[in-house]
């Protein structure tokens, strides 16, 4: 029987240095590359910090200090039983930025990290700089439409509500060495990279990833939180929380063909944007445009940092 990977197998080599860094009471651990302003790059799901590969050299040949992280629960940071919630994840993306010595970033996120950055801008905009949301509604936005479009953005998201059952999502993740991720990503993706030379190398590296020890069921309690929490006071606090125009420019990227964020839904999010904002739309392109067209959207994030 072939033991599960060591959370260090994360820490893929490169031009980029590692490290872990204490803040809100976990380790997280990030990969750095530059100097200069702080760009702090958060992954989505089924992901972990080496899905900004790309940007974190494109940032710092643009005279940034980049940083990936590992969020709670992913890839070699730590793995708590708690604290999958929106308040205490914006947390922790506040205790980074002031434990890397900084008192301003620029959020760079996708999906469920993109998300993660609208909070943050919300709930510590002090400690904000720009927020870029790659494939991402802001929250408010993407629980309005599935809520209005139940065969639109609803179907779409359809994948939120089964990771709700216990245990057997986790186990869909992980079978057979984590094709449930493989299958993930190959389904969201546009057609042109599932057949590039690249995509072979993500889908390896994404399914060892996963089964990391705590990865799968650690993914799964962010999506558990959003849905339940909405029912609770917890997540009635949260919207409170979050709905309010942003104080800092938000530049959101989207795929035209992304089948899990429709782009009708991430259009609706501009209401939460702060003033300067941009939208962008990229043809042919999947749920994952930092990745399936990376100097496309490395150009257009040094454009926009540029100009903030």
């Amino acid at each position: 029987m072939r033991l599960p990977p060591d959370p260090s197998t994360a820490r893929v080599p490169g031009p980029w240095s590692h490290r872990d860094v204490s803040a809100n009471g976990i380790r997280l651990h990030v990969a750095e590359l530059g100097e200069g302003p702080l760009v702090l790059l958060l992954h989505g799901f089924p992901e972990f910090w080496w899905t900004w590969r790309h940007q974190l050299v494109s940032f710092a040949e643009a005279g940034y200090r980049a940083v990936a992280v590992d969020l709670r629960g992913y890839g070699d940071s730590d793995k708590p039983p708690r604290g999958y919630d929106g308040f205490t994840l914006a947390g922790d993306v506040a205790g980074l930025v002031k434990a890397l010595g900084e008192s301003r970033a620029h959020l760079v996120g996708h999906a469920w990290g993109g998300m993660l950055a609208w909070t943050v801008g919300a709930v510590h905009p002090r400690l904000v700089g720009s927020v870029t949301a790659v494939s991402a509604a802001h929250p408010l936005a993407l629980r309005r439409a599935i809520r209005r479009h139940p065969r639109g953005q609803g179907r779409a998201a359809a994948h939120i509500f089964r990771f709700q059952v216990p245990v057997r999502p986790e186990r869909s993740l992980t079978r057979d060495r984590g094709a449930g991720a493989a299958d993930l990503l190959r389904a969201w993706s546009g057609p042109k990279w599932t057949v590039s030379s690249e995509f072979d190398e993500v889908v390896r590296r994404n399914r060892e990833a996963v089964l990391i020890p705590g990865v799968a069921h650690s993914a799964m309690e962010y999506y558990r939180w959003a849905v339940r929490s909405q029912l609770r006071t917890d997540g009635r606090r949260f919207a409170e929380a979050v709905d309010r125009r942003l104080e800092v420019p938000v530049l959101q990227v989207q795929g035209a063909r992304d089948p899990v964020l429709l782009e009708s839904t991430a259009a609706d999010s501009t209401a939460w944007a702060g003033p300067r904002s941009s939208y962008r739309v990229l043809p042919e392109v999947g749920h994952f445009p930092h990745q399936e067209a990376p100097h496309t959207t490395s150009r257009l994030i040094t454009d926009f940092l540029a100009k903030v």
